[in-house]
């Protein structure tokens, strides 16, 4: 029988190693916040709770805060990953002062003017709408914190809504707004959904802020009368597409669909969709106390090996609605639109890998501050693949990956010329992307 163990090197171990960074790859994210000077905002909004003599911009701590998340952290003391990297991360405050500061602010405007044709909101208009989804999730707390209560799946802990804004099929997302609230606030509630979307908006340049060139996207929990009437004011005009409960009088109509109404529906790839139809019914239903111009339309399809089917399900198919008010465009790409919301619960997962799925402070208020950090940080990664990665598989990828492949790469530190150089390690497989990445942000830098 052969020595499994010579399969692996013997090594000599010891901590001689000096210069040595094990995320050097999070230059990528250190040059973002260069490219679009997001610490000088920073520091330019938080300068009023600066104290005199004080030795750490708070710029520069909200930033580290961040980054800690980024590159993996998720609760304050998980800043020493960067403080123990001076070379890539520079001077990290300590936590104590970290726990001080209480404010943020963003640069997203300056992000997407530097993106060009890649910005979300390049050739915006009525037919090719920006897309800003909302969402909600449940967050677990494991222990007792202010305000968290008992959720609507048995758990306990808290219920936030998040909005993000959707960059396509060539990229993810980046968040907008968040509203953090106890875990036993409803789902339906018009009046949070107004909040965020309303806070969702003012990131937006004024231009993009009402009009049918912005479409909010939700499911369900977004189909309220209050709601779209607020949507559809005549000073917003806001396009939508919102998931419709099939229950009541929609209930009754379906079996009344007429076969000739049905066509059938698409693949995001334009194929057809295989056991899968759309019809529209909107002049079988009682829709005055709706705004003028909702459509309601129901998709049916096949379901999945294992799919559990509802009451409201007839003949085996399983049955979906949304209500929109899109003039313009096919019955079957208006429910790919409305399909593609599902991104949002990626946007959701990567805000959770990024710490929201944590909430590591005691008091609301804390806890409000650490998911708009989270927020930051998401932003940050987003903008990153945005200018950096545009056009490449890394503009795709989601944090956990990202982590792995990107910003984890190694390399040694070097000076020279008093100029600190850092080689990156030429066995990682995403060594030459990063090494773009990083020109292209330096291009963009201002001098």
């Amino acid at each position: 029988m052969s020595d499994l163990t010579s399969s692996y090197p013997s090594v000599r171990v010891d901590s001689a190693g000096d210069g040595v960074v094990s995320q050097a790859g999070g230059l990528v994210l250190t040059e973002t916040v260069r490219a679009t000077g997001l610490m000088a905002a920073l520091s330019a909004g938080l300068e009023p709770w600066r104290k005199p003599f004080a030795r750490h911009d708070p710029g520069k701590i909200l930033t580290d805060q961040a980054l800690s998340l980024a590159t993996g952290g998720d609760c304050l003391a998980d800043v020493d990953r960067l403080r123990t990297q001076p070379g890539v991360y520079g001077l990290v405050a300590s936590d104590p002062t970290i726990s001080r500061l209480v404010r943020t602010l963003s640069t997203r405007a300056r992000a997407w003017t530097a993106a060009g044709d890649a910005s979300p909101l390049h050739d915006a208009s009525a037919l090719n709408p920006v897309v800003i989804d909302v969402d909600a999730t449940l967050l677990t707390a494991h222990s007792e914190k202010e305000n968290a209560r008992p959720t609507w799946k048995k758990g306990y802990g808290f219920h936030p809504l998040a909005a993000f804004i959707d960059h396509g099929a060539e990229g993810t997302g980046e968040p907008l707004a968040v509203l953090l609230r106890p875990g036993n606030a409803g789902s339906n509630t018009a009046a949070d959904h107004i909040e965020v979307v309303r806070d969702a908006l003012k990131q937006l340049p004024a231009s993009h802020r009402s009009g049918r060139k912005v479409m909010i996207r939700t499911d369900s929990a977004g189909g309220t009368q209050e709601f779209l009437h607020w949507l559809t004011a005549r000073h917003r005009n806001l396009g939508y597409s919102v998931g419709f409960p099939i229950h009541g009088a929609l209930e009754n109509v379906l079996p009344l669909i007429p076969d000739k109404a049905w066509t059938r529906a698409y693949n995001s790839n334009g194929f057809e969709r295989d056991g899968a139809w759309v019809a529209e019914v909107t002049g079988m239903l009682e829709l005055s106390a709706w705004p003028k111009g909702l459509r309601v339309i129901v998709c049916k399809e096949i379901p999945h090996p294992g799919a559990q089917l509802r009451i409201t399900d007839l003949d085996g198919m399983r049955y979906t609605a949304f209500a929109t008010n899109q003039a313009r465009g096919q019955l079957a790409d208006l429910e790919v639109r409305h399909r593609l919301r599902a991104c949002c619960e990626d946007r959701i997962r990567g805000a959770k890998d990024t710490g929201l799925q944590n909430l590591p402070l005691h008091s609301f208020a804390a806890n409000t501050l650490w998911c708009h950090l989270v927020m930051l940080a998401a932003e940050l990664t987003a903008w990153a693949q945005l200018l950096a990665f545009t056009g490449t598989k890394v503009r795709r990828w989601e944090p956990k990956k990202l982590r792995a492949r990107v910003f984890e790469i190694a390399g040694k530190i070097s000076r020279h010329a008093r100029q600190v150089i850092v080689h990156l390690a030429s066995t990682a497989p995403e060594t030459s992307l990063l090494i773009k990445g990083l020109a292209k942000l330096r291009a963009l830098t201002p001098p």
